[in-house]
């Protein structure tokens, strides 16, 4: 059974940084790319970041560019994401989900952790 466990959400203030984990089983973690999406409440769904598989590649959204850092540790089946500079508009539920190869979409996801930047 796959599972993604994303844990480090937390209230910050504007200007601080969390580290976000998400630790992955069921599955050959390092075959397949994975990301962060992020949810505002009562808004769509918000690509953040992408990583390939082995960490050779990264990709992000513009507004990401420069504060946000995704990293993996394929020995250990955890997915991360660096975030400084935090912005209250960066407040939302991050999820990591699992890359469905050649389609352009993620099959797996996690359950979440909450960010809230505010003072």
């Amino acid at each position: 059974e796959v599972q993604l466990v994303e844990s480090g959400g937390g209230l910050v203030q504007p200007g601080g940084s969390l580290r976000l984990s998400c630790a992955a089983s069921g599955f050959t973690f390092d075959d397949y790319s994975m990301n962060w999406v992020r949810q505002v409440p009562g808004k769509g769904l918000e690509w953040v970041s992408g990583i390939s598989w082995n960490g050779g590649s990264t990709y992000y959204a513009e507004s990401m560019k420069g504060r946000f850092t995704i990293s993996r540790d394929n020995a250990k089946n955890t997915l991360y994401l660096q975030m400084n500079s935090l912005k209250s508009e960066d407040t939302a539920v991050y999820y990591c989900a699992k890359d469905l190869p050649g389609f352009g979409a993620y099959d797996y996801w996690g359950q979440g952790t909450q960010v809230t930047v505010s003072s």
